[in-house]
This record gives C-alpha cells, structure tokens and sequence, in this order.
C-alpha cells in the first residue's frame, strides 16, 4: 500500500482517486470544492489539510488540473508540489495541458531529482468511474514502469508515448482527429437529410465502407443507429463541447509551437467555438451536428 496525495476531485479526479482507494492505497485527497471532498471521504479517503501537508508525506501524488496554468502554479515555486514533495516521490500529472508547460514542469522536476510522468486521459466520466480510463503517459522508462501499476488501478489501456510532454502531444493529437472527424460524420449526415438518405442508411453503408469513424460508430451524431451515444439522449454531455474546444485549442497551440500546418484542426477549433459561443458549451460534442443544421 502506498500513500498517494491526490488534488483535484472533480468529475475526473474524484472517481480515479476512488479507484485508487479501492485498489488499497491510503489517498489523500484535496479541492477547493467541499462536495468533492466529502465525496472523497465518503470513498474512504483521507481529507487533506492543505496541498503542502498532502504532498509531503505522499509517495505517488497525482493531480487532475484544469489548465496548464494551474499546473505550473502547483507544481512550481518555492511553496509548489515539487518543493514540497518528499525526496524520491512519484509525480504523475493526469490534466490535459499544453506539451510546452507539461516539458517545463517535468524540467523542474528531474531538477530536484523527481520522477514526473504526463498522463493525460481518454475514456470521460464513465471510465474514469469504471476504471477503463485510457492513459497516454510521457516520461523515462524507468519512471513509466514504477507508474503502471497505480495507472492501472484507474485505466484499462496504459500506453507509454515516449519522454516527457509526449502524453499530452498524444492526447490533443488524438482528439484533433476526434474534433475534425465529428464534424465531418455531422455534415454527411445533414446533407443526407437535404438528400431524402435516411439516417439509418447512411449509417449502415458507411459504418461497412470508407466512411466509417469512431465518431460514427461508436457515437454517432443523429439518433437512432447507434443506442448509446448521447444524440439519443438530448445531447447530455458525455465530453463536452466546451472540452473540445480546449483541446482543440491546445492542439493548435502546438501546431504553432511546432511549426506544423493543421487547416482542419484550426477550421475545427474555430466551428466548435461557434457552437459553444451560442451557450452549447456544455452539451455533448456530438451536438454541433445541430449548429451545422442551422438549429
């Protein structure tokens, strides 16, 4: 059994850290929010008196943070995690944030002689309640491997990306393709309705053929071929469109840091902040199929 400080209970954080409890470790816990933290007692965590004391006698912490600001603020400086983590601590940041800040974190880290694995996730509120969260983790091998077993108390896929910052680069790569491709699944299906295609159709042939996406076959944007997906319940938000439009952002934060061409991806980010700019941040992604609509 382990120590494991965890900050940040939210949405995300509160269910991995109760996986973590479940799995044996006594977890710490802290947030600005007093629901989470009784949620997190509640599980049979431990309440944090402050970040400093949580991190300090904390083997592993891990923190879910909403930005790389926020990560940077936490993580750094003379009162921030890495001052105040014990010597020989594991540090695994799970937010999704920009590649630059999670590099200059993992800096600051091995400066002080600490182990920082970036393992932002896939897999929403679901996986993370279920365990089945998807990890994409950057850091050295060796920091990796003593990482995986906490990793796999919460996910099902563990998937080592490379040196630090490269989760991240995974994450909003991953989820460029997911933004562009939703998009695309949307307008085909609205052209078909101009057409006279029924929706069903259309799903039936490409789902069989060169059309076919995790976006249309896992969470199709029209109701009815797919029973799961969100379309069939309003649009209630499984990954919100105001959390694609951060990640699409992000991605295109990187396009430019790197000096990549992403036209798609910046013709993505700009629909999606459209959409969510006519108070739709919080519905479902799947529900710009909407706005393309006109409705």
């Amino acid at each position: 059994m382990s120590t494991i400080a965890f900050i940040g209970l939210g949405n995300m954080g509160g269910p991995m850290a109760a996986n973590l409890i479940k799995a044996g470790h006594r977890v710490i816990g802290t947030d600005l929010a007093e629901a989470a933290l009784a949620r997190h007692e509640a599980a049979g965590g431990v309440r944090g008196a402050s970040i400093a004391a949580a991190v300090s006698e904390a083997d592993v912490v891990v923190t879910m943070l909403p930005s790389g600001r926020e990560v940077m603020a936490l993580y750094g400086g003379d009162a921030g995690i890495i001052a105040k983590a014990k010597a020989g601590a594991l540090l695994i940041d799970s937010s999704t944030i920009d590649v630059d800040t999670a590099r200059a974190v993992a800096k600051l880290a091995a400066a002080r002689g600490l182990a920082m694995l970036d393992g932002p996730v896939s897999g929403g509120v679901g996986g993370a309640s279920a365990g089945t969260l998807t990890f994409m983790c950057g850091g050295e091998d060796a920091t990796f491997e003593r990482a995986r077993p906490y990793l796999e108390a919460m996910g099902k896929t563990i998937v080592h990306a490379g040196g630090p910052g490269n989760g991240q680069a995974a994450k909003i790569c991953n989820n460029m393709i997911l933004g562009i491709t939703m998009i695309a699944t949307s307008e085909a299906f609205v052209l078909a309705e101009k057409l006279g295609l029924e929706a069903q159709k259309l799903f039936d042939i490409a789902s069989k053929s060169s059309g076919q996406s995790w976006s249309l076959t896992t969470y199709c944007p029209v109701p009815g071929p797919v029973p799961t997906s969100p379309a069939n319940r309003d649009y209630q938000a499984g990954f919100t469109a105001a959390m694609m439009l951060k990640d699409l952002k992000l991605a295109q934060a990187a396009a430019s840091s790197a000096g990549a061409v992403t036209p798609l991806g910046a013709e993505a980010a700009a629909l999606y902040g459209l959409y969510a700019a006519q108070g739709e941040a919080g519905t479902d992604f799947s529900g710009i199929v909407n706005f393309l609509r006109g409705t």
